[in-house]
């Protein structure tokens, strides 16, 4: 089975679960900014959770099945739909595709990406120990660059349409319960003493702003001011996704899956690891909120999701919970 793209979208890009052990060379971890998302539609096909497959950005792309295909679906909904056969595709949910036919996205109904999984994840080179596009280092994916017209999407494994019509139990995108995103005090070998900056965070209220991308969210709201040994920029330091660091402009960004390895901006919080998902749904316009966390609570929440989410893949197919939970290692 193939898929081939007859329009782009907006920005889809081949992702998996990133390049974890090259951030000394420079290489952002980079991968699915939406890792929960990705996992699932690579679950719904019996997919290893961090296969390559398509991520895609608002607009979607329109691409032909040659062939009769399965697809896995989750994440964001995008009005996928095929036009042929006038029938809307659920996210949450392996769909089969009749060859000749057509996957088209018509708005964003909800959150900003959506994952498109294929059996055994998509054919394309390991660069560096990863599938995915690194779009800063124009590597990866399909030559390190968006989908366009004329890519051909190769499975790694033959059609099997036995997965198609699973259902993921209560799908819901990461963030759409609109709760606040859980936030840690940054640690002391990332920023000088900011005791009023994460104060603020919490305090304020903030929007996305039209700067957003896979490399992080800059946000508006109330000017955040440090103390004068908090000002000025750094000696450069690790960079990580998740990461809030104040620009100079007094205002903080959000770093994302193809953040920078280093930086030398004040880092003032953490978003803790188990939301880190709801932040790859964010769109300009979005509201964010802020709430205070501890790593010891962090740490349980974080147990409690994955606990969660292997119950819900058990109830999707039969698994090895302890070759899924080791899976999930390292983030």
């Amino acid at each position: 089975m193939t898929l081939i793209c007859e329009a782009g979208g907006l920005l889809t890009t081949v992702q998996d679960g990133g390049r974890p052990g090259f951030m000394d060379l420079g290489v952002p971890r980079g991968g699915a900014c939406d890792r929960r998302s990705l996992r699932i539609a690579n679950l719904l096909l019996d997919n290893v959770p961090d296969e390559a497959a398509l991520e895609i950005t608002i607009l979607g792309p329109d691409v032909r099945a040659a062939e009769t295909c399965v697809i896995g679906l989750a994440g964001a909904d995008l009005g996928a739909h095929v036009p042929e056969e006038d029938r809307p595709l659920q996210p949450g949910t392996a769909h089969l595709i009749h060859g000749g036919t057509h996957v088209r996205f018509a708005e964003a109904r909800d959150g900003v990406r959506a994952y498109l999984a294929v059996p055994g994840g998509i054919a394309v080179p390991e660069v560096l120990g990863g599938r995915g596009t690194c779009l800063g280092g124009r590597f990866g994916g399909f030559d390190g660059r968006p989908l366009r017209p004329g890519d051909v999407v190769r499975p790694r494994r033959a059609l099997d349409p036995s997965p198609a019509g699973r259902r993921w139990p209560d799908h819901a995108r990461p963030g759409a319960s609109g709760e606040p995103l859980r936030l840690l005090r940054a640690p002391r070998a990332l920023s000088r003493p900011a005791p009023t900056g994460y104060d603020a965070l919490l305090a304020g209220g903030w929007t996305v702003d039209e700067q957003a991308d896979r490399m992080g969210l800059r946000l508006r709201g109330p000017q955040v001011r440090l103390d004068a040994r908090a000002s000025g920029e750094l000696i450069s330091r690790p960079a990580l996704p998740g990461a809030v660091q104040l620009l100079p402009s007094g205002l903080p960004v959000v770093l994302l899956a193809d953040a920078q390895t280093v930086g030398g901006y004040p880092v003032i919080g953490m978003v803790a690891e188990v939301d880190q998902p709801a932040l790859g749904q964010l769109r300009p316009g979005d509201t964010v909120r802020f709430a205070a966390t501890s790593l010891d609570a962090a740490e349980a929440a974080r147990v409690a999701a994955a606990a969660a989410f292997a119950t819900a893949a058990r109830a999707v197919r039969a698994w090895d919970e302890w070759s899924y939970l080791a899976s999930l290692q390292g983030g």
